[in-house]
């Protein structure tokens, strides 16, 4: 427990690494150090931007960008897919994350916040002083959602309460019934509702897509974001927000990803109308579209050589982390957003989108 405003350890560690000068991160019994002045040798904008505020592990990332290796060809045959598998670990927070008590007394849940961009936004809130619950996948999950309850005890406030895991398939009305009341037992309210929880699978034609694989993809993606709003929204009062995860996909479509793209324009549009009906009740609706970003979906979606160079088609050359992603939806939580609703904020490394 840490006081509202300070750091947890993991940021503490982050920040003694980036100051040693010579960050460093292993897996599979190997170890990447990489030096200042190999960073230096990164063009001047990613210097000032990437340098001195990320952690090791992103450190190391960018060296081994220089030499046209983005990380190790890795896949996962489970979907969906396990961060404490992944090499390297995707970063969660920012050393140089400054929280600002923005969520104190808040209560937030977040779907899929055992690992990747829900685990970063979990992290993220309960630095800034909310009390967090997650949804994770029980079985396939269960490593990373202890991981994950470990990290935001750590970084939990002297004002917020123990954080709760909730093991679920969010894909039935039913079992969201069961998660909206698990938290309103424990807490007896929610103010955040972070709709983030999603699988994807390629499929080259859209002859090859099975009714199966479309009906789960739509269940796990959109059917829950209803499902958790229509149980949610009596235990949410007027200042209450709630943010949807869509996609960069969504704008620009992906032809590999046809069921998993259609799900991300149908979270775009669901956010829209919802922040209509919902406005008199002084609840706020926005939407997060991000861009590729090195999260368990991708080495359990992809080719071991696509994992490994997975992001270098977008215009920064690089995908991005979940921590670039979470500050995004600390703002849409916060009061800093009051004026945003039916939004949506587009982290995705450089794509020009109509928004």
């Amino acid at each position: 427990m840490i006081a509202a405003g300070r750091m947890c350890s993991h940021v503490l560690a982050a920040r003694t690494s980036l100051s040693a000068g010579a960050p460093s991160f292993g897996g599979s019994g190997k170890i990447y150090h990489v030096g200042l002045a190999q960073l230096s040798r990164r063009s001047t904008y990613r210097a000032s931007c990437r340098i001195h505020s990320l952690p090791a592990v992103r450190a190391a990332q960018i060296a081994q960008e220089e030499e046209g290796q983005f990380r190790p060809p890795q896949i996962q045959e489970t979907h969906p897919g396990k961060e404490h598998e992944m090499e390297p670990k995707p970063s969660y927070i920012r050393p140089a994350y400054k929280p600002a008590g923005k969520l104190e007394g808040k209560i937030a849940l977040v779907t899929g916040g055992d690992s990747g961009i829900g685990r970063s936004v979990g992290v993220h809130f309960a630095l800034e002083g909310a009390t967090v619950a997650f949804t994770y996948v029980a079985g396939l999950e269960d490593k990373d959602a202890e991981d994950t309850i470990k990290l935001l005890k750590d970084c939990k406030t002297s004002g917020a309460q123990d954080p709760l895991k909730i093991p679920t398939d969010l894909g039935f009305d039913e079992n969201c019934k069961k998660v909206i009341d698990a938290v309103v037992e424990k807490y007896g309210q929610i103010d955040i509702l972070v709709n983030n929880a999603a699988e994807q699978h390629t499929v080259e034609n859209v002859e090859d897509l099975s009714p199966e694989q479309l009906e789960r993809t739509f269940r796990t993606n959109i059917f829950s974001q209803f499902f958790l709003v229509r149980h949610g929204l009596p235990h949410m009062k007027e200042g209450s927000t709630i943010i949807n995860t869509t996609s960069v996909n969504a704008f620009k479509g992906n032809a590999k990803l046809l069921d998993y793209t259609a799900t991300k324009g149908s979270i775009l549009a669901f956010t829209r109308g919802l922040a209509l009906q919902v406005i008199n009740r002084g609840i706020r609706v926005n939407a997060v579209a991000p861009g590729p970003v090195w999260t368990p979906l991708i080495p359990a979606s992809f080719k071991p050589e696509q994992s490994a160079s997975f992001g270098q088609q977008t215009p920064m050359g690089r995908a991005g982390e979940p921590d670039d992603i979470a500050p995004s939806y600390v703002f849409l939580a916060s009061d800093d957003s009051s004026l945003f609703t039916g939004q949506c904020l587009h982290p995705n490394g450089g794509y020009v989108v109509n928004a």
